[in-house]
């Protein structure tokens, strides 16, 4: 069965690009703060602990230094939410209230468009359908919506989470989809659908269903907790790995929560579905749910774009409490400041927080939550009474999570503070604490020095050698495009009278006609430049509409500025750094930059010379010639460098 399939209009897309404002659409993943006239942020896309993550309000650009990511903010909700960029631009018009023209075409089935795209549709689906079951089939309302409300939730709460109900049919969700367009292949690939032994069927029956959304509100995969006393299966089932959902990297309820969790800068951390869901229904909406497996980096990495704040609320459980310890370590490591409390006995945060509402449910956690090290003391020591062994062992597992926090100021602190809870000299502690460190680093030489995701350093901190012409004048070409992508509509006035394009095209062709970069993504972005004529209407649109995805790279890079200056430098020391906005000096930037250029071509074109004698020292005409070439060249040399101020040897 053929399927008609969708594409945007053009005319929307451009509506789409004409609205879009950069920072509103990057604060809703990453906290940004200001930066002279930009935005900067810690990575979405690393773990760092400095950040090195810019918006550019003016360009309409984000550039990322610790991954090398850049682009406008479509490309960012596609890097951020791994979506297509159809996907990203449904998601753009939907927040800013604009009407998506579409183009309708039927030579094709589904599964000829991009196939994670081809997986959102099927799922945003597959949650229509268990929503409409919920409220409009009589399974739906006699068990789901009856058990929905026995939890004391609201019609606005299952609205706002978009709670839903599977029917107890094998194939109640393949027959609709069946119906759709829709083939058994990618509802496995979603996994909608279980196939076993050549037959397939539908994997949630019975089941009150929670979809699992992305942080911009797609949906990706589901949760589910069965409702019928004849299901002997599990109690909750997930959806399997997909290629749109890796649990390791989601956390339940951080699409409806991110915004509270920026607003109050703390992120509370729960186990389970109806925690998040009950806590938000109380007025708590800055909480996230692991969704009861045991914590990850990427998960981490997750809470820190919103907050380096997180406090963990343990049921009141003391067993549970221990086996959920595990994950701290990880929240440490990860440069949060980590707060925990635990319930009265027999609470969970579904409960409790029903029971105070949210001003009482957090004055409960504002007066009872500790910082993590203290709270994890006090409850590995419950339990070694006066055994030595016992304690020895929790000495280590306390200074062996200090150990885990980058900051060595807090690492004092903390191990001063359990000096005094563990009854124990300082100097133990730091000895213990020395002797982990030093172990980890012995370790971490052995596996290699670098991890596997830390950044390499940008290009302008390598070191270049300055021996090899080749990547000096690479240096020099890096700086012409620099120059040409930031200011290629600037007209100079006085001496030279011509736009920087021109000036620069005529200065070069003038001494090396016909010349080429030796980098031909340089050489590419200078070509789309030079064919555009109208310079002064050339701007970053029209260079990342017109370069390959290499040279959009190279664009993005060079067009944004990873340091400025901090005006209140500028005030306390009286410091003032030329800007390439007063055309006095981009003139200057613009003469100097054509002159070194110059010099390093010649340095190689008199290396290329020289190498040629080598080749052939047997014949004079060769020779004379070269000696010649090399004279000339040579003067060129001397004069260039008379201008640059440089002084040659030899």
């Amino acid at each position: 069965m053929l399927t008609l399939f969708i594409m945007i209009h053009p005319s929307t897309i451009e509506e789409i690009k004409n609205r879009i404002d950069i920072v509103e659409v990057v604060g809703d993943f990453v906290t940004l703060k200001r930066s002279g006239s930009g935005y900067r942020a810690l990575s979405p896309f690393t773990n760092e602990k400095t950040p090195s993550f810019y918006v550019v309000p003016s360009k309409g650009i984000f550039k990322d230094f610790s991954s090398g990511k850049g682009g406008d903010a479509i490309t960012f909700v596609m890097e951020v939410d791994g979506l297509s960029y159809i996907e990203a631009l449904r998601y753009l018009a939907s927040k800013y209230g604009i009407e998506i023209k579409e183009d309708k075409s039927s030579d094709g089935a589904i599964s000829a468009q991009n196939e994670r795209e081809s997986l959102y549709i099927l799922l945003g689906f597959a949650n229509q359908y268990f929503q409409n079951t919920l409220h409009n089939s009589e399974a739906g309302k006699s068990i789901g919506l009856s058990y929905f409300r026995e939890r004391g939730f609201t019609e606005d709460t299952i609205k706002k989470f978009e709670l839903g109900y599977s029917k107890e049919a094998w194939d109640g969700l393949i027959n609709e989809a069946a119906k759709r367009g829709y083939r058994k292949e990618l509802l496995e690939k979603a996994g909608l659908v279980i196939n076993k032994n050549g037959k397939s069927y539908d994997r949630f029956r019975s089941r009150a269903m929670f979809p699992i959304h992305n942080v911009s509100g797609k949906t990706i995969a589901f949760g589910a907790r069965k409702l019928s006393n004849t299901d002997k299966s599990a109690k909750y089932i997930n959806s399997p790995e997909t290629a749109l959902y890796h649990k390791s990297k989601v956390l339940y309820g951080m699409y409806q929560s991110k915004n509270a969790i920026r607003r109050e800068d703390n992120c509370y951390l729960v186990e389970g579905y109806t925690d998040v869901i009950s806590m938000h229904q109380s007025g708590v909406e800055n909480v996230v749910a692991s969704s009861g497996t045991a914590l990850t980096e990427d998960q981490v990495k997750l809470i820190r774009r919103y907050s380096e704040n997180v406090t963990v609320i343990f049921d009141g459980d003391a067993a549970g409490i221990k086996a959920s310890m595990r994950g701290i370590d990880l929240l440490l490591e990860g440069d949060l400041n980590v707060k925990a409390v635990a319930l009265p006995e027999g609470e969970d945060p579904d409960s409790y927080a029903k029971e105070l509402g949210a001003s009482g449910f957090r004055d409960y956690v504002a007066e009872e939550a500790h910082d993590i090290i203290r709270f994890k003391t006090q409850v590995l020591l419950d339990d070694t009474g006066n055994d030595p062994v016992k304690k020895a062992g929790v000495i280590k597992d306390i200074v062996s999570s200090i150990t885990k926090i980058s900051d060595p100021v807090k690492r004092i602190l903390y191990i001063k503070e359990c000096s005094d809870l563990l009854s124990i000299p300082e100097s133990v502690l730091v000895a213990e604490q020395n002797k982990i460190l030093i172990e980890q680093r012995r370790k971490g030489r052995k596996e290699g020095d670098r991890k596997p995701d830390m950044p390499l350093p940008p290009v302008e901190e390598e070191i270049i050698d300055r021996n090899d012409i080749g990547k000096v004048i690479e240096l020099q070409e890096r700086e012409t495009i620099r120059i040409l992508v930031n200011n290629g509509s600037r007209f100079l006035k006085s001496t030279v009278n011509k736009y920087i394009p021109e000036y620069y095209h005529d200065e070069l062709e003038f001494d090396f006609e016909g010349i080429r970069f030796s980098d031909p993504v340089y050489q590419e972005i200078f070509e789309i430049i030079q064919t555009h004529k109208n310079y002064k209407s050339l701007d970053l649109d029209f260079l990342l509409n017109n370069a390959s995805d290499e040279a959009k790279e190279v664009i993005i890079n060079l067009s944004t500025e990873r340091y400025e200056l901090s005006p209140d430098w500028k005030e306390k020391y009286n410091i003032e750094i030329p800007s390439e906005l007063h055309e006095w000096h981009l003139k200057d930037v613009c003469y100097t930059n054509i002159l070194r250029y110059k010099f390093r071509l010649i340095q190689k074109m008199i290396l290329d010379v020289l190498n040629e004698l080598k080749k052939d020292k047997m014949s004079s005409n060769i020779d004379d010639q070269a000696i010649e070439e090399i004279m000339d060249l040579k003067q060129l040399e001397m004069e260039i460098a008379k201008k640059l101020g440089n002084v040659l040897v030899g």
